[in-house]
């Protein structure tokens, strides 16, 4: 683990992955000469295995995708047969599809030696999204052979113009649709490509074209399954790698407990305590945080520790820098070339550096929090060590179920595969959607029902609306000019807000409209590159706020919560000894309020309440399962106990367990993710009497059908949750059955059978196992602050915190009892330190570090220098001075 052994005591549990070796194979006969000197020149004199046989499978016409591990030179790999392609036929055209913006142009940057190579005589390529300029748009239309582009512009540029501006050339000739990032198409966002590719192989075949089909993936467990359901094609998988890979090491790390408190560090406490020392180790990182304010508060924190403080030779708080979605394209560009190039030596983001962006090599990945799925914690961590040189992962765990689940069993990570990407490409609102924009498009036929099976029930509807006119056994679109633009690929809300700096009136970021209400609200901190904005107020009605910049100790957290509630019924059935109720819901969440928290020491400085509630709330479709009155009584008896001093709300309750397999079943059988479904208890009246269910709703406005699915297959679903729970390889309850190893699943497990049949509850309680546990000692002792105040306050400075260099300036403090009075020598300090709850800070950061009384207390007391005091001089400069 390099030089840490500082935190060595914080490892529970390591793995070394051994390095692979690279397996190597010739040119193949088929590839052109000028090709191979392309290669050659770039020094690249055999490819790998998986290289090579994608090249022969490509050539011979299959649909592939590919699922070898990061900075295995998949990009190579369906470049090749492209370009042979457009060698040999310069009329061909190949769109290569990427999930952001932000990768389309990094990979443009990447095949840009190939471009200069051939020259523009040979080989043209540009990327075509919202923010190419006008003339650069006709240029890659006309001349393009290779178009890098996002699905977004699929939908709403190429297809519904495909007559139009060149783009019917572009079809009529197009060879390759190279799909990247596959394993990012899931639930909503994949139902949604799944129906754009319908479409588009629809106009293909219009143009008399039929594209070959070239995806690469993350390592998922059903990779040829998505490929074949987002495409419609049969397709062959090359899953063996034949590129190297250094020696990897994983440390699972546990935050310590603090002695004498009842919680423990956070893991973005710990990541600001590691990521320095990566840095003044010359160590290159990632560090991966799950929420964009994680990212800016560990950035802050750790920038503070790097500055110069007096012990260190210099600043070195330039060498860090946030990524994240909000910055603006330009300047995640000017991070991403400043990481290449070695000006920065980490980077602090969310999972937008997942994907394969290029920004140099990186030795080690911190993952700040379980990222939620194996194939998500095998994609971060394998963004280190891309250059060869062996590489470290430490994943740092959260207080959350399943990161401690992962202290218990750490195997679990790393003896199983990863998870199966899932979509459901037939969803019914989502292709009536599709079929309204591919009417625009060319009119609907009887063949369309091979593409979009619902079209006999989705035409006539769009008859009645006035959308569709029958004309010659077809349908023609007489509706909206462009209903490919009436809903999102992505969210589920339009809406969009603005934040501005009032002084000099630049937009900060934009959001949607619930994470402005949680982000943006008034009073709220807003940090954006380390720097700090306080919103002064939120104009909802036209979705724009405005802050400005300041200076804080502190950062904001919004207190929000969820409410579903019953609007209607259509329709209940009975299911065993109760009854299931589908039918409209409201789901609202709230911001109420928002808390302020110190940095570094993570300590609450007060509530506060927002002065009117920012709820959003839409209207969707939900499934309601009335839980037993003898689950309900027990469940409402027992308090999961957590084996640790925690707060209880992190963990799951037995109703939270039973809802959590429940939903689990439900995700499996309508193939949706839980960004689509969720569940929520609720409680209602039925019959005069207070009855508890389960509803499952979808996380969509107007539903997306997945809760009148599991209505319909509600017994499936239950015997599924029966199936997974008691077929779980775990004793007792984990998080991957039941969401929570505290929990015992014989009590889940007999609230799902009592769905059926009314059973006696099992004998005897399941006993939680704690992960192991870490404890540190506070640096410093009370009764030995005074004679070691030098010291402390040395310690002080280094932490970076807010105070600590005023700390610096208190020359003596005395101790008289329980009470640390610092010797000031200037009274107005003392009334300074009054204002503004500077005492109330200043207590909570030595709080943090000494081990004090429980009564501990801070004061002041003064001990001016000489009889004249600079105060009274300043008062004659200045009378002089205005005179």
């Amino acid at each position: 683990m390099n030089d840490f052994n500082q935190f060595e005591n914080r490892i529970i549990a390591k793995k070394i992955a051994p390095e692979r070796k690279a397996n190597y194979r010739n040119f193949p006969d088929r590839l052109l000469n000028s090709l191979q000197g392309y290669l050659k020149e770039n020094k690249i004199k055999q490819l790998y295995s998986h290289q090579a046989e994608m090249f022969e499978k490509a050539l011979d016409g299959k649909n592939i995708v590919i699922t070898t591990s990061t900075a295995s030179g998949k990009t190579l790999s369906f470049l090749l047969p492209v370009v042979q392609e457009i060698l040999k036929n310069p009329m061909t055209r190949a769109i290569f599809v990427y999930p952001t913006k932000a990768l389309a142009n990094d990979q443009y940057r990447n095949i840009q030696p190939l471009l200069d190579y051939f020259g523009k005589n040979k080989i043209q390529a540009g990327v075509y999204d919202g923010d190419t300029p006008v003339n650069e748009r006709s240029r890659i239309r006309n001349s393009a052979n290779i178009i890098l582009t996002n699905p977004e512009m699929i939908n709403t540029a190429f297809l519904p113009n495909h007559n139009n501006f060149g783009f019917n050339f572009i079809f009529s000739n197009l060879k390759y649709v190279v799909i990247d990032e596959l394993h990012t198409y899931r639930g909503t966002f994949g139902s949604h490509l799944s129906n754009l590719i319908k479409r588009l192989n629809r106009i293909c075949t219009y143009y008399h074209a039929s594209p070959q089909y070239l995806c690469s993936s993350a390592t998922i467990a059903n990779p040829v399954e998505l490929a074949e359901k987002i495409t419609g094609k049969r397709f062959s998988l090359i899953d063996q790698d034949g590129s190297p890979a250094p020696e990897k090491h994983y440390y699972i790390w546990q935050p310590p407990m603090i002695k004498g408190t009842d919680y423990p560090v956070s893991p973005a406490q710990e990541a600001t305590e590691l990521l320095p020392e990566l840095v003044m180790q010359d160590n290159s990182f990632i560090a991966f945080c799950k929420a964009r304010k994680t990212v800016e508060v560990v950035l802050k924190e750790a920038r503070d520790k790097l500055k110069y403080d007096g012990t260190k030779v210099q600043d070195y708080s330039h060498l860090i820098s946030g990524y994240r979605g909000g910055y603006k394209p330009k300047e995640r560009k000017e991070i991403e070339n400043n990481m290449v190039n070695g000006n920065l030596k980490g980077l602090v983001s969310t999972n937008a550096l997942e994907l394969g962006i290029d920004i140099g090599s990186v030795e080690s990945t911190v993952l700040v929090g379980f990222p939620g799925t194996r194939a998500s914690f095998w994609q971060q961590s394998g963004r280190a060590g891309r250059s060869g040189v062996g590489s470290s992962t430490f994943l740092l765990l959260d207080n959350l179920p399943f990161d401690q689940y992962i202290g218990i069993n750490p195997e679990w990570l790393f003896s199983n595969g990863s998870e199966n990407a899932v979509v459901d490409t037939n969803n019914l609102f989502i292709q009536l959607a599709h079929v309204r924009a591919g009417a625009a498009e060319i009119p609907l036929s009887l063949d369309d029902i091979s593409i979009f099976p619902q079209l006999g029930e989705i035409v006539p509807v769009l008859i009645k609306a006035g959308e569709l006119r029958s004309e010659n056994g077809k349908f023609t679109w007489i509706g909206p000019s462009f209903p490919a633009g009436d809903y999102s690929l992505r969210n589920m809300d339009k809406e969009r807000y603005k934040l501005v700096n009032k002084i000099d009136a630049t937009v900060l970021t934009e959001m949607d409209e619930l994470q402005a209400y949680k982000e943006i609200h008034q009073g709220a901190i807003y940090l954006h590159d380390g720097l700090l904005y306080q919103v002064e107020n939120l104009d909802v009605e036209n979705r724009v706020a405005y802050a400005v910049p300041m200076d804080a100790n502190y950062y904001t957290a919004s207190h929000s919560g969820t409410a579903v509630a019953k609007i209607k019924d259509f329709k209940d059935d009975d299911i065993g000894r109760t009854k299931e109720y589908f039918g409209d819901a409201k789901v609202t969440e709230s911001v109420t309020g928002y808390k302020r928290i110190q940095f570094h020491n993570h300590q609450n400085l007060g509530y506060e309440e927002l002065t009117k509630p920012l709820s959003k709330a839409f209207e969707t479709e939900g499934v309601r399962l009335l839980i037993p009155k003898n689950v309900d009584a027990l469940f409402r008896k027992l308090v999961p106990n957590t084996g640790i001093d925690i707060p209880t709300q992190f963990w799951k309750t037995y109703f939270g367990g039973m809802s959590y397999a429940l939903l689990n079943a439900t995700l499996m059988l309508t193939m949706a993710t839980k960004e689509d479904v969720g569940t929520s208890m609720l409680e209602e009246a039925i019959n005069d009497e207070r009855t508890t269910s389960i509803c499952i709703y979808d996380r969509y406005i107007g539903g997306l059908g997945y809760a009148e699915k599991a209505f319909d297959h509600i017994s499936e679903i239950i015997d599924n949750a029966v199936k997974m729970v008691s077929g779980c390889k775990c004793n007792e309850g984990c998080p991957a059955c039941i969401g929570d190893y505290n929990l015992d699943k014989s009590i889940v497990l007999w609230g799902l059978n009592n769905l059926y049949e009314q059973l006696a509850p099992p004998k005897g309680m399941k006993v939680p196992v704690a992960a192991p546990q870490v404890v540190v000692e506070k640096k410093f002792d009370f009764l030995e602050l005074q004679d070691e105040w030098s010291k402390f306050t040395s310690f002080m400075k280094e932490t970076g915190e807010y105070l600590s260099e005023f700390l610096s300036s208190v020359q003596a403090v005395k101790i008289e009892g329980s009470t640390l009075f610092l010797i000031l020598d200037n009274p107005f300090y003392k009334e300074w330190m009054n204002e503004s709850d500077n005492k109330g800070k200043l207590k909570n950061m030595i709080n943090h570090y000494v081990n004090t009384p429980k009564d501990f207390a801070i004061d002041f007391k003064t001990a001016p220098k000489g009889n004249v005091t600079t105060r009274d001089k300043i008062s004659r400069r200045y009378s002089d001075l205005t005179r």
